[in-house]
């Protein structure tokens, strides 16, 4: 595979990502929030069996296989039901946004647990990401601290999941680096936040199922977002050109944003996109000056 071809598939992923949070709400709609997540995780278990196979799971790390398949299971679970418990499709893509605070968390995590060379320039990066986040929730108003508080007041079980989200991944992303030496668990992972979600869904109260063609095919394009989304990362990290793949990747969060306000036909506030745009922006600074700081070292050294 050529490493342009790889590179392109890298991008793929990050497109397919990208409509997650509007398809999860999407299909939660018909299936609930719990059901919903169980489907959808099933069948990208099952694409990822034939995609990328079942891991040899005797072969890995220990750590790796318990502190990994834990936080990668608790990250999906704290996903799907922030987005299905959100009290509108609106709601939905802010509580979204407030996961795609991921990225800077997961460079900060980095500068304090592996002692990443990084410069000042993370500090006004992760300033900007979070008052991206305060001007999505400020709706109209912008920074409004009464309408965000009145907002995260409205439904705190989602924002709070979404934010325990974008912590548990940020970990996630530095711990198993440092402990999966090489290996990739990433079908046994799916395959445990499935029946994690169907023992849920076994043992809470739910409504009976909406099944229409909308939901069903919902459901399709969000199992292949999920599952092959992952197939096609690994392919570009591993032949393409991972300087684009990242950069690119710190778009998600404005790109996510205009795909679930398509498949949600829900019209967002120009505070929203300025937000969105914030949240982006801030999290590529904390990425950049990591780069810079490396730039600076090797300079030094020749």
């Amino acid at each position: 595979m050529t490493h342009k071809k790889a590179t392109l598939i890298g991008l793929i992923a990050i497109v397919l990502w990208s409509a997650i949070v509007g398809l999860i709400r999407s299909v939660s709609e018909g299936f609930g929030a719990v059901g919903g997540a169980a489907m959808i995780y099933t069948l990208s278990a099952v694409l990822l069996l034939f995609t990328v196979g079942f891991p040899r799971v005797r072969a890995f790390p220990r750590a790796y296989l318990i502190i990994g398949s834990v936080l990668f299971v608790c990250y999906e679970l704290c996903l799907s039901l922030s987005l299905g418990f959100a009290n509108t499709s609106t709601q939905a893509i802010e509580v979204g946004m407030v996961n795609y605070l991921w990225p800077g968390m997961t460079i900060v995590l980095s500068v304090l647990v592996n002692r990443q060379k990084t410069s000042l320039v993370i500090i006004p990066g992760v300033i900007l990401a979070v008052a991206g986040i305060c001007r999505v929730l400020g709706g109209s108003e912008g920074f409004s601290l009464s309408q965000i508080l009145a907002n995260l007041q409205s439904n705190p079980l989602s924002y709070g999941l979404a934010f325990t989200g974008a912590m548990l991944w940020a970990i996630y992303c530095v711990v198993t680096k440092k402990i999966a030496q090489g290996h990739n668990g990433i079908t046994l992972f799916f395959i445990l936040t499935a029946l994690t979600l169907w023992v849920k869904y076994l043992f809470v109260p739910h409504a009976p199922f909406i099944i229409t063609p909308q939901v069903i095919f919902s459901l399709l394009l969000a199992a292949c977002a999920m599952g092959l989304g992952y197939a096609a990362w690994n392919v570009g990290i591993l032949h393409g050109n991972v300087t684009v793949l990242a950069t690119a990747s710190y778009f998600i969060p404005v790109l996510s944003a205009v795909l679930a306000a398509f498949i949600l036909g829900s019209s967002l506030t120009l505070t929203f996109w300025q937000g969105a745009a914030m949240v982006s922006l801030g999290s590529l600074i904390c990425w950049w000056s990591t780069r810079t700081a490396e730039t600076a070292k090797i300079t030094r050294q020749a």
